[in-house]
């Protein structure tokens, strides 16, 4: 019953997201997209990021990859044909990169991770000004605003059930497993080259995914637009504040950082980067597990000091 009542709650509460911009006007739909983008990306990189713990800056790497798909494809093939082509643009990457690369840990792959983003970026800008002549291109879908919502929301429930299914699952097992000693988690026989690979490429998938389907919100890309690399700090920040490691987390990391972000750049433009440092800062110094993890470890301490209460009053009775 407990678990129906949960199934029963999480459909509904998608039927409302999906019926949210019927609601809205053409700023209040772009507010939505904008929304639902970073929910997308944000339980996108928790895919992988959070069991395993390891911080990729790698995200506006496969965006901006889910992005240019569109650029070079939209003059020739249908824009609903591009999305399952950047998707397997996505995992051919995901694949050579992850397989150079995730042996790598800590600090030496988040530097990676980040240097691959900018490596991207820079070969695409000497391949359109020295080959096409041109650093920009113009991107024509017949796709509106609610489309490309729902398509992101869509983005949202899959990654958010592929998280729930392999936390369910002995994947979930080997990925934790992972997370919390990756030495011993190979001592106890599991592949952790394969499993972490699986996952990256997952995840990458379905960022590139979200590249894709935005594109058509810009209708002129650059790669100093698809590769900005405030996507990728952002994405990191929402998922940490709301608790990587946990289902929900990333999304209730993104409700109050987007609000707060949007509401900074429209008031503060010109040291909007530098308070994106700092509550960066803040956040891994303020809550490093997440507020989530806070929330429950506040609720199990209420429970044991009732339960201790409830033992003192039976025992005086």
């Amino acid at each position: 019953m407990k678990t129906a009542a949960i199934y029963t709650s999480v459909a509904g509460g998608a039927g409302l997201l999906a019926a949210f911009p019927l609601w809205l006007g053409d700023y209040g739909q772009g507010l939505a997209v904008g929304f639902m983008g970073y929910v997308a990306l944000a339980c996108s990189w928790a895919l992988f990021s959070g069991p395993t713990r390891y911080v990729s800056l790698a995200t506006v790497a496969f965006f901006g990859i889910g992005a240019y798909s569109v650029a070079f494809l939209n003059e020739y093939v249908s824009y609903w044909l591009i999305l399952p082509c950047a998707g397997l643009v996505g995992l051919a990457v995901s694949l050579v990169v992850g397989l150079a690369t995730l042996r790598l840990a800590g600090i030496y792959f988040v530097i990676f991770s980040f240097g691959l983003a900018e490596m991207v970026r820079q070969l695409l800008t000497w391949y359109e000004v020295n080959i096409t002549g041109a650093l920009g291109r113009y991107i024509f879908a017949p796709v509106d605003t609610r489309h490309i919502y729902w398509m992101l929301l869509g983005i949202s429930i899959v990654a958010i059930g592929l998280r729930w299914w392999i936390d369910r699952g002995r994947l979930g097992l080997a990925v934790r497993a992972i997370g919390d000693d990756e030495t011993v988690a190979g001592h106890a026989g599991v592949d952790v080259t394969w499993v972490k690979l699986a996952l990256f490429s997952l995840s990458s998938v379905l960022i590139t995914l979200v590249g894709a389907v935005q594109a058509p919100r810009w209708v002129y890309v650059e790669p100093s637009i698809a590769f900005n690399p405030t996507i990728s700090f952002m994405t990191v920040i929402m998922a940490l504040l709301g608790g990587a490691s946990r289902l929900w987390g990333p999304l209730f990391g993104v409700i109050p950082l987007f609000l707060l972000f949007e509401w900074l750049s429209g008031h503060f433009p010109d040291h909007y980067s530098m308070i994106l440092g700092l509550v960066f800062i803040a956040i891994v110094f303020v809550f490093p597990d997440g507020v989530l993890a806070r929330i429950e470890d506040g609720w199990q301490k209420l429970r044991c000091r009732r339960s201790e209460s409830e033992v003192v009053h039976e025992r005086l009775a």
